[in-house]
């Protein structure tokens, strides 16, 4: 039996798996109900579309040994994933992670590294609106940008040959709660989950609850309608910069003409900065730090000065910003 979520999933997945030259998957999942759902959706979208037949699908796992029942756990979704008779690959973190940003960072390395080891092409996680909304939520009270609200989209390019997608991100959780009911999934239920020490659970079970109560049950659906226009908006500025700084930059030494970018926005000034550090020195800067970078080079004699400041030097001269 095909369910309207089902449906709503094939919309989602279907220009990247009817794509004739793609021939593997790798599947991210946990034991969780979200993870639960991708495959059961997968599984099924398969055995619908025939020309799917020949597709190569893996499941990877990583555990970061956080809780007691890890192993127990582990084994739980090898069964799982043995019942589809499916590969399966599981990772253990040896080094404890100290926070939610180091674990996702260890996680996303540990499995671009798989896709790329094995020439994946596709690379599927189980991340939803929810998902999205507390993501959001978490970068507002880190203190982000434009960049960190809109991080979560459904697909990211890895590189030239690893596209990494989140089909579920229209999908919320209710709807997969929904879902793992109707299809009597076996579902971990992961105790530190439910651990108030943990930022997102208070915002899961006590913050976002509240905004439902008190101000409006959409909340979800309106910070996810504001995330897309936001994302798109996002998006143009980026190419903007990229095309400013490319139109910017010197053609022999690491310099940017500062009297081309001056004319532009203080937005695209930050972006197309922003944008020169990385790509010359490896290095991702603040929105604050260079803004204040601005504020200074406004000081420096245009026809010839020199500046030290955070263990880089700038030298301008005319139009030209050097910097070493």
């Amino acid at each position: 039996m095909y369910t309207y979520l089902h449906y709503k999933f094939c919309i989602s997945l279907e220009s990247y798996v009817n794509n004739k030259h793609l021939k593997s998957i790798l599947i991210a999942i946990s034991g969780g109900q979200d993870s639960l759902c991708l495959i059961q959706l997968i599984e099924d979208y398969q055995d619908k579309f025939k020309t799917c037949e020949s597709l190569n699908i893996e499941y990877i796992y990583i555990d970061h040994q956080w809780r007691k029942d890890s192993q127990q756990q582990i084994q739980h979704i090898i069964n799982f994933a043995n019942c589809r008779q499916r590969k399966i690959s599981v990772y253990e973190i040896q080094s404890i992670a100290k926070s939610e940003i180091e674990a996702r960072n260890l996680r996303y390395q540990t499995i671009i590294q798989h896709a790329l080891t094995n020439k994946y092409p596709l690379i599927l996680t189980a991340h939803t609106a929810t998902d999205r909304v507390e993501t959001f939520f978490q970068q507002i009270i880190r203190g982000t940008s434009l960049d960190g609200a809109t991080g979560l989209h459904i697909e990211r390019r890895v590189n030239s040959n690893l596209l990494l997608v989140r089909p579920l991100l229209n999908f919320n959780r209710t709807e997969i709660n929904w879902f793992c009911r109707r299809f009597y999934l076996p579902t971990w239920s992961d105790i530190t989950n439910y651990e108030y020490r943990v930022q997102r659970n208070r915002l899961r079970y006590e913050f976002i609850p509240y905004l439902k109560r008190y101000f409006t049950k959409s909340i979800e659906q309106k910070i996810s309608s504001f995330l897309e226009i936001s994302s798109l908006d996002n998006e143009y500025i980026k190419q903007n910069s990229i095309k400013l700084y490319l139109d910017s930059m010197h053609s022999v030494s690491v310099a940017i003409n500062y009297e081309r970018i001056t004319t532009q926005h203080i937005c695209l000034q930050t972006r197309v900065l922003q944008v020169f550090f990385y790509h010359n020195f490896n290095k991702t800067l603040t929105y604050y730090f260079v803004y204040t970078l601005l504020l200074k080079l406004q000081t420096i004699n245009p026809n010839k000065s020199n500046l030290t400041w955070q263990n880089f030097n700038f030298q301008m001269h005319k139009s030209w910003l050097y910097i070493y």
